[in-house]
């Protein structure tokens, strides 16, 4: 075989095996024009500088009038101590009840023909509850062991004031949009592009589409406690922690690659 058509024939054997690979190969997709829906979320913890504390009292009697005097005195007595140990406090009373104790219905057998009895009260359960918005965290044990000899400490809720979070909201919006910007980055190399190919088309920064939940807020951490009045000169200071709080934000944009 001449040269000439060796060379003939390894040229027409080079064609055929390009294009089968090329019919092989699957197309790559074009990604030009693409609408990406990217979540994006950011936190921000700070530490709780307000506290809502909530006391209560109960007394139980026969005498309703009875009942009644012991609890107004007390709340009278406890608000007081309250005021005198922590002046900033905001106080608020809220939650008077009167409930009427009845005896207990022994168990068993009950007659089929069972006339309607009238149930009378044996006694009267009267009771309100006082709440204590307070900043001076420090001071707060103190001023709870005070109170507590009156009033029951029913529990504790801390959080961050509405001044410092409106402070804290810049720095979770921006951290929130960064979050964006590193998910758009993130998808951008998962497909092949370049990120300044990239144009932001929507930022919701409530998350209100469709496509998005709702917005994920602060989730203050309560703790409940009980005491009775001790009837002891000085009440030992509870111990209490502060804790911090954690604010989310989500966002939801709409990302559009030229």
């Amino acid at each position: 075989m001449s040269i000439k058509k060796r060379v003939l024939l390894t040229a027409l054997s080079l064609a055929l095996t390009a294009q089968v690979h090329a019919q092989a190969a699957p197309a790559a997709a074009t990604t030009s024009g693409t609408l990406v829906i990217v979540p994006a979320f950011g936190e921000v913890k700070h530490a709780n500088d307000e506290a809502t504390v909530s006391f209560a009292v109960e007394e139980q009697d026969k005498d309703r009038a009875a009942a009644t005097a012991r609890v107004n005195q007390k709340m009278k007595q406890g608000t007081e101590i309250v005021r005198r140990e922590d002046p900033q406090a905001e106080l608020k009373t809220v939650g008077y009840y009167t409930v009427p104790v009845y005896p207990e219905v022994p168990d068993g057998p009950r007659p089929l023909a069972n006339p309607v009895v009238r149930r009378v009260p044996i006694g009267w359960r009267v009771g309100q509850y006082l709440e204590v918005k307070t900043r001076n965290l420090q001071a707060l044990p103190k001023t709870a062991a005070a109170a507590q000899k009156v009033l029951n400490l029913n529990g504790i809720d801390y959080h961050v004031s509405p001044e410092l979070a409106k402070r804290l909201d810049d720095e979770r919006i921006a951290a929130t949009y960064r979050n964006l910007n590193e998910r758009i980055a993130s998808i951008a190399r998962a497909m092949g592009r370049n990120v300044n190919d990239a144009i932001i088309d929507t930022v919701d920064f409530e998350g209100s589409g469709n496509y998005a939940g709702g917005q994920a807020e602060a989730a203050p951490a309560l703790m409940r406690m009980s005491a009775k009045r001790a009837d002891v000169a000085e009440m030992p200071e509870p111990s209490f922690e502060p804790g911090e709080t954690t604010l989310q934000m989500r966002l939801v944009g709409k990302v559009k690659f030229r």
